[in-house]
């Protein structure tokens, strides 16, 4: 898998094919402000963890379950978080994923871009897990 797929897969914070409950596009909005000064932590069946930090103006950092950085922009289409990565390459796409109807505040189930089952959770502060 080439690296801006692995990026994508890890900053994802990836859909669930469930598909919990949705949001209206201002819900999904002031849920993603929830995440402002905190952590989107993606944890994987193996233990490891991706965090993505969101911002107020619109761009995100991340750090990868192998301890590679990327950033890029986030917005919100419809009921759908929507990711685009600017580096470390360019993704000729944006990657969008649900937010639950309970909001990122409780932790949901999803799965990866590369189809593993992953736990998200929001947590308090800038917190890094160490890949």
């Amino acid at each position: 898998m080439n690296a801006w797929l692995e990026n994508a897969a890890r900053l994802a914070v990836v859909a669930s094919l469930t598909g919990p409950p949705l949001l209206c596009s201002a819900a999904v909005a002031s849920s993603a402000s929830e995440a402002f000064g905190n952590t989107i932590l993606s944890t994987y069946p193996d233990g490891r963890t991706a965090e993505l930090w969101l911002a107020a103006d619109g761009s995100y950092t991340a750090q990868g379950r192998r301890h590679d950085s990327s950033s890029g922009h986030w917005k919100v289409k419809g009921q759908q978080l929507c990711l685009k990565q600017a580096r470390p390459v360019p993704a000729p796409f944006s990657y969008c994923v649900p937010v639950p109807s309970s909001g990122m505040a409780q932790g949901w189930g999803a799965k990866a871009y590369t189809g593993e089952a992953i736990r998200i959770t929001l947590v308090r502060g800038h917190a890094t897990g160490g890949g």
